[in-house]
């Protein structure tokens, strides 16, 4: 990933959408106006903090980037497989939707999701002029939402999977995701042998790899060009909001993409 500050707004971008000219961000804790716990970034409008601040900082992401804030199409991310895909923008009067994927071909619109700990998975299709963006924890990661999204692209736009590039953003690493024995079933349920590349084993725990689990799903849909961040939230608490490394109390960073005109 590829480091930016033009102010005081932190924000990474990916090689790969560089190349392809495609405006994106995942931007880190730093540069808002939020007190603790959620310093200073926060964009999780349910964490706690005063909701003219959270507006606030998404303005400020978007104007970091020279993006209109007017132009967010954001969504009530649910940990499900849905998948919206959209020709607007949300207006503030307007309730958001549930889901947890969102598709555009307007470059009008910017696409925009909130995380801490969960994986940003944006996607690009050059070759269609299609964007999206999708929140992958455990519970999403499991039920297929990036091949719910896959999907969703070949159906809506005709996108060629070979032609997607994914990318996939700083989140939670395997060594700090331990996950329940009922989780652990529903892994190996869903992934069968590969489950065992996909869950480390220590003493009593059994810890997920949601990275190399999303690359599995994508590389079965058909996706090759896959760039993932390697960061983890929960060992870089200095540049981003981790849930679990926070123990709840914390915010939510955000990221963006859309195409340029």
């Amino acid at each position: 990933m590829t480091f930016h500050q033009p102010d005081a707004i932190r924000y990474y971008t990916f090689q790969s959408f560089d190349e392809e000219h495609i405006k994106h961000a995942v931007f880190t804790r730093k540069g808002g106006l939020s007190p603790e716990p959620w310093s200073s970034l926060n964009v999780g409008g349910l964490r706690g903090d005063d909701p003219q601040r959270v507006y606030q900082n998404r303005v400020l992401s978007f104007q970091a980037v020279g993006c209109d804030p007017a132009s967010v199409y954001d969504v009530w991310q649910v940990h499900s497989t849905d998948v919206i895909w959209t020709n607007n923008s949300r207006p503030a009067s307007v309730r958001h939707r549930k889901a947890d994927a969102i598709l555009t071909d307007r470059p009008e619109v910017t696409l925009f999701m909130r995380f801490g700990d969960c994986v940003p998975i944006l996607l690009c299709d050059p070759a269609k002029g299609v964007v999206g963006i999708a929140h992958a924890g455990w519970m999403g990661t499991v039920n297929g939402i990036v091949v719910e999204v896959i999907r969703a692209m070949q159906t809506a736009y005709r996108c060629n999977p070979k032609d997607i590039l994914a990318a996939l953003g700083p989140s939670i690493s395997v060594d700090h995701y331990e996950v329940g024995q009922e989780v652990v079933d529903l892994i190996e349920s869903k992934f069968g042998r590969d489950a065992n590349e996909l869950l480390v084993r220590k003493n009593d725990s059994s810890h997920f790899d949601l990275w190399k689990a999303n690359e599995l799903l994508l590389e079965t849909m058909g996706v090759r060009n896959i760039e993932i961040a390697g960061i983890c939230t929960a060992c870089n608490l200095q540049d981003w909001f981790s849930h679990r490394g926070e123990s709840g109390r914390t915010g939510r960073f955000g990221a963006l993409i859309t195409l340029d005109d």
